[in-house]
C-alpha cells in the first residue's frame, strides 16, 4: 500500500509513518523540515503553500492513503485584544493547508483508497482559549464530513480522527491538566486499527474523547456553565 502522511516529522504524524513502514508499506511523509522516520521517503513542503505541494508531489505513485496530519496549535490568552493574526495562522495550518493538500494529493488517491484527516476532540466542544485551535479542527471535521458524501461516488473513503490528549511535542507546551494522556505510540495502534476496520470517525483514547463527544451534545448553556467551570481551575 502507498501511505502519504502530512506532519510526519514529529508526534502523531512521526508515529504513524514509522509504524506503516515497519509494516512493509511504501511511506511517503512530509514536514516542512523534510525530516522523516527511517525507511520513510521524506517530502519537503509547507502546507501553506500549494506551489511547494506541487512541486515536492509532482512525481509521486498512485497513493492508497492520504493522511492529512500536518496541523499546529496556539492559544488565545487576551481574548479582549483578539489576536487576528494568531486565528489566521492556525486557521491556516489546519483547515486552509488540508485543503491545499487535497487539491495536488486528492486527484493521485486510488480509487477504493482512504483519506484521513486528523482533527481533535477540541472539535467537541467549546474549550477556554481554543478559539483558533477549536474553529480549524471543527471546521476540519465538518469538511471530512461533506467530503465523505461527494467522494462517494468515486469509491474514495474517508475518515477522521479525533484524538484527545497524546504525548506529543506539541502537547509537551500545555501548562495544564491533561487527562488521560496516552503515549503516542498506543494513539497510533488505535488510529491504524481504526483505519484498517473502515471507521468512518476514529477516537483515541476512546472512553475520553466519547465523553467529549457526549458533553458537546448538551445543550448549549449547559456546556457554557461546563466551560466555564474548566477556564476558572486554568
Amino acid at each position: 500500500m502507498n501511505v502519504l502522511i502530512t506532519g510526519a516529522s514529529t508526534g502523531i504524524g512521526r508515529q504513524l509513518a514509522s509504524d506503516y513502514a515497519v509494516a512493509g508499506h511504501r511511506v511517503w511523509g512530509s514536514s516542512r523540515s523534510g525530516q522523516a522516520p527511517d525507511h520513510v521517503e521524506a517530502l519537503s513542503f509547507d502546507v501553506t503553500s500549494i506551489e511547494q505541494i506541487e512541486s515536492a508531489c509532482q512525481s509521486l505513485d498512485s497513493i492508497d492513503l492520504l493522511i492529512l496530519n500536518a496541523g499546529g496549535c496556539e492559544y488565545i490568552d487576551d481574548p479582549v485584544n483578539f489576536d487576528a493574526a494568531l486565528f489566521k495562522r492556525v486557521i491556516d495550518t489546519n483547515l486552509i493547508g488540508a485543503a491545499n493538500c487535497l487539491q495536488v494529493l486528492l486527484p493521485k488517491v486510488a480509487c477504493g483508497g482512504r483519506v484521513v484527516f486528523v482533527s481533535s476532540s477540541a472539535s467537541f466542544m467549546p474549550l477556554p482559549r481554543a478559539e483558533a485551535y477549536g474553529a480549524s479542527k471543527a471546521g476540519l471535521q465538518y469538511l471530512a464530513d461533506t467530503l465523505r458524501v461527494d467522494l462517494a461516488a468515486h469509491s474514495i473513503h474517508v475518515s477522521v480522527v479525533n484524538p484527545g490528549f497524546v504525548e506529543t511535542p506539541l502537547t509537551d507546551k500545555n501548562t495544564f491538566d491533561m487527562p488521560f494522556r496516552i503515549p503516542v505510540e498506543r494513539a497510533s495502534r488505535e488510529i491504524i486499527a481504526g483505519i484498517d476496520k473502515g471507521r468512518m470517525h476514529i477516537k483515541t483514547p476512546w472512553g475520553f474523547t466519547t465523553a467529549l463527544q457526549w458533553l458537546g451534545a448538551l445543550p448549549r448553556f449547559l456546556q457554557h456553565q461546563l466551560a466555564l467551570r474548566v477556564r476558572s481551575n486554568t
